[in-house]
């Protein structure tokens, strides 16, 4: 088997597994990144949620051969100390319940922040739709979101923010 090279939270990994193993378990059991957490199996829930070069992906049902090459960032590459705005709010929000889907929750509105850092209730009812919370606290993340996007400066060590940065660049 060949060895699969990409990046996790800015680290290189070169790891051995077959290439069809889904990027979830490589991510849990091989790498030891616990925080990005099995929910459905089959992509519909969002508890997987991670970025792929900046956009969110569920690793649930990625084949980590996908992402040879690549930069992947978990819940751990925001913040090691809950410092990163979407954490915050997420305490001083209260959104956390049983706290299962926080991880994919957190991942999803990274992404959304992003791509737009002032979103309205409908820009975050979309980007969020396929994270699902079995406590129901959606009012709550929606005001994390938007109390997060207020603390948010610049985002231009994210993959996704250099990439608008530089199409915006090149087209004006």
């Amino acid at each position: 088997m060949a060895p699969i090279n990409f990046q996790v939270n800015g680290k290189r990994q070169s790891i051995e597994v077959h290439p069809d193993t889904p990027l979830l378990w490589v991510l849990r059991d091989t790498l030891g990144l616990t925080g990005t957490k099995f929910g459905c199996g089959v992509a519909l829930c969002g508890a997987c949620t991670v970025h792929l070069e900046g956009d969110p992906i569920r690793s649930c049902m990625t084949p980590v051969s996908r992402v040879e090459g690549k930069a992947v960032t978990t819940i751990e590459g925001l913040s090691l100390d809950r410092s990163h705005p979407l954490q915050k709010a997420w305490i001083a929000e209260d959104v956390p319940q049983c706290g299962y889907c926080q991880s994919g929750q957190i991942m999803s509105a990274a992404a959304l922040l992003v791509k737009k850092p002032k979103p309205t209730d409908a820009d975050i009812d979309e980007a969020m739709s396929g994270n699902i919370c079995r406590c129901g606290t959606y009012q709550r993340i929606r005001a994390a979101i938007h109390r997060a996007a207020g603390q948010l400066t610049a985002p231009a060590a994210h993959p996704a923010a250099r990439k608008a940065a530089a199409a915006a660049k090149s087209n004006g």
